[in-house]
């Protein structure tokens, strides 16, 4: 039998990241599904189940396994307390398998919501049966009877396991209230951030903040919360690399994202952080500072800036 299974490529990585939390992984895991269907493709039956669900459980056997026995991906605010020292070493936690940011550039996806950074680190608290239930019946709107079927379990336990998880991804909040990138209102929430940020203007920063407002910067096992800290550990990034930023803007997990560039010593600009914000009515209520160079990667984005090809924000 003859299928067509690309079409289904982007859905299934983002299927595979919100289970693992790991972008590099996912395309790894959709390429094993991929695989795994089209040698099987002899033995699909559509009058049993659609090619689509067919393949989500292919998709979720991959995912199961590929979790078993492994850790969960957090994000550095679902290990401790927030720390209140701004000036604290920043030393990287290499042992952490950290949650990963989802590059929207890469595979467009409809279902951008879903992807928000706060509901992926809070699903990765779940066990990973729950989680593909979550993802199963909430995000690709299967039946619980489908669901049963794919898990291999009943309808009441698949019912249960989505009660379960529902409570336990609740703090998260609903997508409304979380500024979409393509809002006008979003848009000029963070073309004011940048301006700030490329000014190295603290003050005006900090005023953009929400007051209890959020600072990680995976593998930095380090975060803060609210807006005073906040700002002092921004002057200490300034301080410590410089003034002159410039930022280009682009989105990851559904959310307005910075790619920021610092001041390099021999001129032009480096390529240092990626940022993914959550806007909360017009303001900053989270920042996730990624600094690792294989999340960078994924993001496809030019490691210097020469100082004469300086783009405006977009």
């Amino acid at each position: 039998m003859d299928l067509d299974l690309e079409p289904y490529r982007r859905e299934l990585v983002a299927y595979c990241y919100r289970m693992t939390g790991s972008f590099h992984e996912a395309e790894d895991l959709t390429q094993d599904v991929m695989l795994r269907a089209w040698r099987a493709r002899d033995r699909y039956d559509p009058a049993r189940a659609s090619q689509r669900t067919w393949l989500y459980r292919i998709a979720t056997n991959v995912c199961l396994t590929a979790l078993e026995h492994r850790a969960r991906r957090p994000l550095p605010s679902g290990l401790g307390a927030p720390s209140d020292d701004p000036g604290a070493p920043l030393t990287p936690a290499a042992d952490v398998p950290w949650l990963q940011p989802f590059p929207d550039a890469r595979y467009d996806t409809a279902a951008r919501t879903d992807l928000r950074l706060a509901l992926v680190a809070a699903m990765q608290s779940l066990p990973p049966r729950q989680r593909a239930v979550l993802l199963l019946r909430e995000v690709l709107e299967l039946s619980a009877a489908e669901v049963a079927q794919l898990l291999g379990t009943s309808v009441a336990g698949v019912n249960s396991a989505l009660q379960r998880a529902r409570a336990a991804v609740a703090h998260v909040g609903p997508a409304e209230d979380v500024g979409d990138p393509d809002d006008a209102a979003t848009r000029a929430a963070v073309q004011r951030y940048v301006q700030a940020f490329e000014a190295a203007d603290v003050t005006a920063l900090v005023r953009l903040l929400t007051a209890d407002a959020v600072l990680e910067m995976p593998p930095v096992p380090l975060w803060y919360r609210g807006r005073d800290d906040y700002g002092r550990f921004i002057a200490r990034v300034f301080a410590m690399n410089g003034t002159g930023w410039s930022v280009r803007t682009l989105t990851a997990n559904g959310q307005p994202a910075l790619a920021a560039y610092a001041p390099a010593p021999g001129g032009g600009h480096r390529l240092h952080t990626l940022q993914v914000l959550t806007v909360t009515g017009g303001l900053v209520s989270s920042n996730v500072v990624f600094i690792d160079p294989g999340v960078l990667a994924s993001f496809d984005l030019p490691p210097t800036l020469d100082g004469e090809g300086l783009a405006p924000p977009r």
